[in-house]
């Protein structure tokens, strides 16, 4: 290894060494030759005594020079490059500590002047491009807004099938326990077969226009979902590789599948049930109707046989028709909305056409086409002109609800009533009817004269339940980075680049310090670092039984109680979930050494081994800030200018948050110290294993 190559503080403590053995060299040279010359043997001892003590003064002196040129010279030159590394690319923004340089002469303000104008040209060239970014900010918002909202799951993948691109309904479609992720194969939520072979079949066709349709299922349940698929073309993707990725929308149609089978199943058994009774009937009609057929008793047996066959063959068809009319709103795609919803949409209808009506609604979720049902029920209103009092009451009738439309004065006549109903609304759809609503709901309308002058309109609905509290909005936030399309992988691991690298960071809060003696983890958080930036919707965050007593002490430092494990989940469960979420990244903590332990200590009964890559930030901020500083997470987070929130501090996501902000902001520092690569680092970190142990193989 050459010097340059050694760091500053190493090189001058060799300086210093060979300075004194240069020194003691010189003097016993000069105590030979002395004792040479004068040839007096008696002398021998005084010169040997002489040497001696001249020797360990000499080395004395340089000792002490080295300590104070250390403490003072390379120390704080050590601190100012580090700090200064930290402003220019971890962009931190506190004033650069003069003090440590305070016998460096000018060089410490000077390092301060340069720190102090490279942030006040730093903040000004912010302001302007953030002037001319905030228009496309504002854009990228509404198209984000757009995207969530799209009803479609909608998956942008690589060539090599990683996700780059996902929506909100996405998410809720792939279900199961592990949430899609950016850079994550797609393979770990869809059966691979139909989507290889959609994806060979389009790259086949050569056709930038060409789509494939397809029905794939998802790994977790098995959901059947329709998807299509399209190449990304060239306009689309400017990173085109020698493949280029696919968009991939996805729709569930397991219900419609279900309702299709349901049908298939009704007219099945519809024909198998009538086909035996026509076939008799017309075999009896034959015989009945022959001019050579039977006459008295035996005419009156087959008439009594064909009046049996009559009567099963009239049964089945009702009994089938029952069962028609009660799986038809099952195959019309109707959703559940508010009962307090329906009634102010029809109240607002009503008023907005000068009419009055007061709604009256119990807490209740139907299952109805809303803009049908008001405006089929807005249209009954306006047609009650003359009558008072008009009042909409939904109730609850059972396993459904009643939708009950009062006024005071006379009933509907059932002929009016019908005249309405096939009458069509005004709701902007062709051929949309009353009685087409009602259909489409399985249901039926009918009036009803109550008391004191009063009557009403009672339609039903079959399925109804109460609601309950307003449930807190899930996040729709579409999730991408359209940098990962153009990244081809390295074939080595240690020659890839940092910034291509996916990180996982976490940290563990446990029962204590001691593993080997019975301590356990109560709590596991994580985050993912994607191409460079931290996913926001990608955390992992959840408490864990530890099976034992969480003790006083340890509730204490991160505020976790037993009663608040009680009902979690145990370490095999959730490290087999944990498992999951970091596969195919680097692990990165905070003195990982002692996560490590509580994990690999596991790994028998989770029956996985975390064999991931691992980077610590503690040996990261070494390398960048040098050994003589406190390596701390307190202290890498003053340094690097993050502020930990006192709650979340000693909390497995405050802190976890925390380290993944400071390793973002280290790894400029790093490439900037010309470490590029995963390799790169680890030699690197190797070199101050004496403040803690690297743990790459």
């Amino acid at each position: 290894m050459s010097l340059a190559g050694l760091s500053l503080r190493l090189r001058i403590f060799l300086f210093f060494a060979a300075l004194a053995l240069g020194n003691v060299a010189a003097l016993v040279a000069g105590l030979v030759y002395g004792y040479t010359k004068l040839g007096e043997p008696d002398l021998l001892d005084g010169f040997l005594i002489g040497g001696t003590v001249a020797g360990f003064v000499i080395f004395g002196l340089v000792v002490a020079v080295w300590f104070l040129f250390d403490e003072n010279v390379a120390k704080p030159i050590e601190r100012l490059a580090g700090g200064m590394r930290a402003r220019t690319h971890a962009e931190v923004v506190a004033e650069l500590d003069q003090t440590a340089g305070r016998y460096l002469g000018d060089l410490a303000p000077a390092a301060a002047a340069v720190t102090q104008h490279l942030a006040e040209t730093r903040s000004a060239l912010t302001e302007a491009v953030q002037r001319e970014t905030t228009r496309l900010a504002r854009e990228k918002e509404r198209l984000e807004a757009l995207l969530s909202d799209v009803p479609v799951g909608v998956l942008l993948c690589t060539a090599d099938h990683q996700l780059v691109f996902y929506n909100g309904q996405a998410v809720d479609l792939l279900g199961g326990a592990h949430a899609p992720g950016l850079d994550r194969r797609v393979f770990d939520y869809l059966h691979q077969p139909p989507i290889s072979h959609a994806y060979a079949r389009l790259i086949e066709t050569d056709d930038p226009d060409a789509a494939s349709d397809l029905l794939c299922a998802t790994t977790a349940d098995g959901k059947v979902l329709a998807a299509r698929m399209r190449l990304l073309s060239e306009g689309e993707d400017h990173h085109l590789t020698a493949r280029p990725g696919y968009v991939l929308t996805l729709r569930d149609v397991s219900g419609d599948m279900r309702a299709h089978a349901s049908r298939e199943q009704l007219m099945d058994e519809l024909f198998d049930r009538i086909r035996r009774p026509a076939a008799a009937l017309q075999s009896l009609t034959g015989v009945l109707t022959a001019d050579d057929g039977p006459t008295g008793a035996a005419r009156d047996r087959v008439r009594e046989a064909a009046r049996s066959e009559a009567a099963h063959l009239a049964q089945a068809i009702h009994t089938l028709f029952e069962r028609h009319e009660q799986n038809r709103a099952d195959w019309w795609p109707l959703a559940m909305i508010r009962a307090s919803d329906l009634g102010e949409a029809v109240r607002a209808r009503v008023e907005a056409e000068g009419g009055a009506l007061l709604a009256v609604a119990a807490p209740l979720m139907l299952r109805c086409e809303g803009f049908e049902m008001v405006a089929l029920l807005a249209g009954l209103a306006a047609r009650l002109e003359g009558r008072s009092d008009l009042r909409l009451e939904i109730s609850e009738d059972g396993a459904g609800a009643m939708i009950a439309l009062e006024w005071t004065g006379a009933p509907v006549a059932i002929g009016a009533l019908e005249r309405w109903l096939d009458a069509p609304l005004e709701t902007g759809l062709a051929g949309v009817t009353g009685r087409s609503v009602l259909v489409s709901h399985a249901s039926e309308i009918w009036p009803e004269r109550l008391g004191e002058g009063r009557a009403r309109l009672c339609i039903p609905l079959r399925e109804a339940r109460r609601s309950v509290k307003r449930p807190k909005p899930v996040p729709r936030k579409v999730v991408y980075d359209f940098d990962l399309l153009g990244q081809s992988r390295e074939a080595e691991f240690a020659a890839t680049p940092l910034e291509r690298l996916t990180y996982v960071v976490f940290d563990t809060e446990t029962t204590g310090l001691l593993p080997s003696e019975g301590d356990e983890i109560v709590q596991i958080a994580a985050v993912r670092i994607v191409n460079g930036r931290r996913v926001e919707s990608e955390v992992f965050d959840t408490l864990v039984n530890p099976g034992r007593r969480i003790p006083p002490a340890s509730t204490e430092i991160h505020g976790i109680s037993d009663a608040m494990v009680e009902d979690a989940p145990d370490i095999v469960d959730v490290g087999r979930r944990f498992h999951k979420f970091v596969e195919g990244a680097v692990l990165v903590a905070h003195n990982a050494p002692f996560d490590m332990e509580f994990l690999r200590r596991k790994e028998l009964a989770i029956g996985l081994n975390f064999d991931n890559p691992i980077l610590d930030t503690v040996l990261l901020s070494a390398v960048v800030f040098g050994q003589s500083e406190t390596h701390s997470l307190d202290a890498l987070t003053h340094r690097l200018g993050i502020t930990i929130p006192e709650e979340a501090r000693h909390t497995a996501i405050g802190d976890t948050v925390a380290t993944a902000d400071a390793f973002l902001k280290l790894m400029p520092a790093l490439k900037a110290r010309g470490l590029a690569t995963f390799g790169d680092v680890v030699a690197e970190v190797r070199k101050h294993g004496r403040l803690i142990k690297d743990l790459n193989g």
